[in-house]
């Protein structure tokens, strides 16, 4: 090691017992770069970077391409990166042995009823298939449900309506005791996490979601509420139950994700009871206007989302939508605004977006977090939102 605290490249690949092949690999790809680089040209690690280093073998062992791999180790050049980082890799370990032990107990089942039969159930064989093919559906939901977090935490951390989202949401549905209640797309079941207190007695709850490892986090978290909710894996354009079963369903913040949105909410109509309610939340055009034009500041091809939500149903043209098919439809909007002090979760939203913002910040984002920071020098950043509901019914 180099008296100035520094490692080469060849002593850092040997402590780490990985081949230099590796380290240079990664530092081509802009994965690990190294932390000082000389007028010669020779580059230099401290002890610093074998943190990161770990961070990136363990993901990569976990099932992550190298280019998921760069999204999740964008901002490790933050102090507090290596608590995070153990934080991120005990879940992911966690639900990898689940995973393993979900598979585990498939081959045992497959291989014992074979024994039995003598003959192979086609049948069974695509189910231990279909189980033994979730590893890619559980990385993207990992990530899914830490992009959501880290949005809720932004809003629910400095939002200036004493009023929160999720208890708004909870006043506007109004439920009554005895009631059936479905929410589409409930993620991990904030919803009712922040407002398990206030649920009537005799009342039942359907949470459902399109991707099981949001159904089992939900089932997790809810694991010491007193309240027995029911949860479902199934996609809202086939809502497995009766004709008139529900007295209220809720979709929040999920209709502008749903590409054939006429036949999810016709299944909507299909379980609602006459008299029910459809609640469906959504956002407008200038929701987060600020987060957008700070991120097109610095580059102007940085785009937070692929398609803007709010033209594919928003609080602009979601009545128009939802009016052909109920009798009466309500609009209530939500007065709030941020009021952000700090860089950090500015940048950790921007980063949990579903835009192009990792290609073009993967190589700048201390740079990107600087500019931010200097942004913020004059006073806290006010950040308009634009969020609603609309309250449909039958």
């Amino acid at each position: 090691m180099a008296k100035d605290g520094y490692y080469t490249s060849g002593e850092f690949a040997r402590k780490a017992n990985v081949t230099l092949r590796t380290i240079r690999y990664y530092d081509k790809q802009g994965i690990l770069k190294p932390s000082k680089v000389n007028e010669k040209g020779y580059r230099y690690y401290t002890d610093g970077d074998f943190a990161k280093l770990q961070k990136i073998l363990s993901l990569k062992y976990l099932g992550f391409s190298l280019e998921e791999i760069m999204t999740m180790t964008i901002n490790d050049q933050d102090q507090n990166f290596i608590r995070h980082s153990l934080d991120l890799q005990l879940d992911l370990v966690r639900k990898k042995i689940e995973h393993l032990n979900q598979v585990e107990k498939s081959l045992k089942e497959t291989s014992k009823k074979l024994e039995e039969n003598q003959e192979i159930d086609w049948e069974e064989m695509m189910g231990l298939l279909h189980v033994t093919n979730q590893e890619h559906s559980l990385v993207d939901q990992y990530k899914n449900a830490s992009n959501l977090d880290v949005r809720i935490r932004l809003h629910k951390e400095y939002s200036m309506n004493s009023v929160r989202w999720f208890p708004w949401i909870f006043q506007e549905m109004d439920i009554k005791p005895g009631q059936k209640v479905l929410e589409i797309g409930c993620g991990t079941g904030q919803l009712w996490l922040e407002n398990s207190g206030k649920i009537p007695k005799q009342t039942e709850i359907v949470l459902s979601d399109i991707s099981g490892g949001m159904i089992e986090d939900a089932k997790k978290r809810f694991e010491k509420e007193e309240h027995p909710f029911q949860f479902q894996v199934f996609d809202c354009n086939q809502i497995p139950y009766k004709e008139k079963t529900f007295d209220l369903v809720v979709a929040n913040h999920l209709l502008f994700y749903i590409s054939d949105r006429k036949k999810a909410l016709n299944e909507v109509k299909r379980v609602l009871k006459p008299g029910g309610m459809f609640l469906c939340s959504t956002y407008g055009k200038d929701h987060m206007k600020e987060i957008t034009k700070l991120v097109q500041d610095f580059d102007s091809e940085i785009v937070l989302s692929e398609k803007n939500l709010y033209e594919e149903f928003g609080l602009e043209n979601g009545k128009k939508e939802l009016l052909p098919l109920f009798a009466w439809v309500e609009e209530k909007r939500y007065e709030d605004y941020l009021l952000v002090d700090q860089a950090e979760p500015i940048v950790d939203y921007i980063l949990s977006c579903h835009g192009n913002q990792h290609e073009h910040l993967s190589r700048r984002y201390l740079e990107f977090k600087e500019f931010v920071r200097k942004r913020m020098e004059s006073g806290p950043l006010r950040i308009t939102k634009m969020a609603g509901v609309f309250k449909c019914y039958l």
